[in-house]
């Protein structure tokens, strides 16, 4: 009979233990793993919990927990996609610092320009920039709490290029008013450097052109005046003098208001059916004599099924007009000329060939540059303004072609003019006649 107590009483204790754990231990050891996937950022399969109302009210908790977390993570993705795709958009490089000098936050542009890649955050500014003077600014920026500007240069670590910017450093500032860091803006003002620099050395040569025969007229002027019985040969020669610089002058002034005509953005060109043999016999008789004083050969070279191109034939004349003056003017007594005209594609190409005094490979890149002179002493010698070739180049352009040029020093020189063979109507220019 006792054997029979014993056993009901150890049922009723594997019964009343079965009946604890699965109402109270097992569902808490539930919601334990529950709050480890939690924190793990896995999503449970569910959180139905087997026991009692307190354990399943915790597990409905924790669905709600979850599913405000994924929410505020959804959220936190959606603005950090935002603000990358800002930062990633933005034009200026952008640097972010802590009151210590270290970087927070730097986006690509500013990595590109300086030739970075994934910089650290956390890290000395000083230490991945390696630029002094803008660690001074930044520094300065924090000590005083105040905005600043400057302009620097720096050089990117991969192609060692330099590129001037404009650095705008504004501190940030807690509730309290204490500076907890800085905010750098970095401006690349590099083309305007360049834009400014061709501005003054276009001043400047300008300036130049025009003292040269000025001041020559001017001492020709005050001769004549403090010596007005100057003898008539002497006469004569001062005057055909004068009157050379005088039209040196007035060739630059022409050429001038025509590169400011070409470059201006309301320029339009005439487009129109333009016949290559005609225009170039007309070239030809226009400078017949002056092809004459050196016995100069000129071949012409055009396709026999030549057809017409669209341009502005005006336009075209100056153009080959400027071309054919450089070949006069460096071609030897009894040099040859070779005027082109052949298909490439889809594109017409003209080309004036010379066999003069050609061109060194250092300055070959440099020739449709306003003012520029391979020879200075030599070309002024022979006349002209320098700007022939930068016209040239803007007229192409404006039809929406380019220029190229080949040349070996005591070779000859070739310059060749590229055009689309269907020219766009006015105001539907190819390219920027401003580059």
């Amino acid at each position: 009979m006792s054997w029979l107590f014993l056993g009901v009483i150890c049922v009723v204790f594997a019964t009343i233990a079965l009946v604890a754990w699965r109402k109270w231990i097992a569902p808490w050891r539930h919601i334990e793993q529950l709050v480890r996937q939690i924190a793990g950022g896995e999503r449970p399969r569910t959180f139905l919990v087997d026991g009692g109302t307190p354990a399943q009210r915790v597990g409905l908790a924790l669905e709600n927990i979850f599913r405000r977390q994924q929410q505020l993570d959804q959220q936190i993705a959606g603005r950090e996609s935002g603000t990358q795709a800002i930062l990633g958009a933005m034009q200026d490089g952008l640097l972010v610092v802590d009151s210590r000098r270290h970087i927070t936050l730097m986006n690509r542009t500013l990595e590109s320009l300086i030739g970075l890649r994934d910089a650290a955050a956390g890290a000395p500014l000083l230490e991945t920039v390696r630029h002094a003077t803008l660690d001074r600014l930044i520094a300065e920026t924090l000590r005083i709490g105040k905005p600043m500007q400057s302009e620097l240069t720096v050089t990117n670590s991969k192609t060692n290029a330099e590129r001037h910017v404009e650095v705008s450093a504004v501190p940030m500032k807690d509730d309290v008013d204490l500076t907890t860091g800085a905010v750098v803006l970095f401006h690349d003002i590099t083309q305007l450097k360049r834009f400014d620099q061709v501005r003054s050395d276009f001043v400047a040569n300008v300036s130049h052109e025009l003292r040269t025969p000025l001041s020559i007229l001017r001492g020709y002027i005050e001769t004549l005046v403090e010596n007005p019985k100057t003898s008539r040969e002497e006469l004569a020669r001062i005057l055909q003098v004068m009157e050379r610089h005088s039209k040196r002058l007035g060739l630059l002034i022409d050429d001038l208001l025509s590169l400011a005509q070409l470059e201006s953005s309301n320029t339009n060109l005439e487009i129109g059916q333009v016949r290559l043999p005609e225009l170039f016999d007309h070239l030809l008789r226009d400078w017949k004599e002056k092809l004459g004083e050196k016995n100069l050969k000129v071949v012409i070279d055009l396709p026999p099924d030549a057809l017409p191109i669209r341009a502005d034939e005006t336009r075209l004349q100056e153009v080959l007009y400027n071309l054919l003056e450089n070949a006069v003017k460096y071609s030897r007594e009894n040099g040859e000329i070779r005027l082109q005209a052949a298909r490439r594609g889809s594109e017409i190409v003209l080309s004036v060939s010379d066999d003069g005094l050609g061109i060194s490979k250092d300055d070959l890149p440099r020739i449709f540059e306003r003012f520029y002179r391979a020879d200075k002493a030599r070309s002024r010698e022979l006349g002209g303004t320098g700007l022939g070739l930068a016209i040239v180049k803007h007229i192409a352009q404006l039809h929406g072609g380019r220029v190229e040029a080949e040349s070996e020093p005591g070779r000859g020189t070739s310059i060749r003019v590229v055009l689309p063979m269907n020219v766009p109507r006015d105001g539907e220019t190819g390219s920027d006649p401003s580059n």
